[in-house]
């Protein structure tokens, strides 16, 4: 396991079946924890799109759609940063050669660029248990201009 992952002692965590309407479970949880911590609208917008990408791949791609199986999702707050960490039941999945999806001859494809926008919008990016877990930081403090 990465740093980020080892040392997690949750402020909150959620845990809920791998159905695709428990989306909105993760989106309140989010809410609730950048509203209680004051995260800066200038990170909010890139928690919400990196967790639901995460969230929605645990949901989809690890679990398989499978309510049997559940789908955890939960954050600490540290120093000036929050940590995500999502974590399905699935078997995970080669993290570290995934298609690139600015490949012109991947552009078109529905599917591919979840990874890519967490890796694009986290501080730091984490993956364990074969990639069936995602830990992610995001700054609390406003950008610098």
């Amino acid at each position: 396991m990465g740093a980020l992952t080892e040392e997690l002692e949750f402020t909150q965590r959620i845990d809920f079946p791998a159905k695709a309407e428990n989306i909105a479970l993760a989106e309140k949880l989010i809410d609730e924890a950048c509203t209680k911590y004051n995260v800066h609208e200038s990170h909010y917008g890139e928690i919400l799109i990196a967790l639901t990408e995460a969230v929605n791949n645990a949901i989809h791609h690890g679990n398989a759609l499978d309510p049997s199986k559940t789908v955890t999702l939960g954050y600490e707050v540290k120093d000036d940063r929050i940590i995500f960490m999502v974590q399905d039941q699935g078997p995970g999945f080669d993290f570290e050669h995934l298609p690139d999806p600015t490949d012109p001859q991947n552009i078109e494809k529905p599917h591919g660029r979840g990874v890519f926008l967490m890796r694009a919008l986290a501080k730091s990016v984490e993956f364990s248990d074969n990639g069936a877990t995602v830990t992610m930081a995001f700054g609390l403090k406003p950008v610098q201009e």
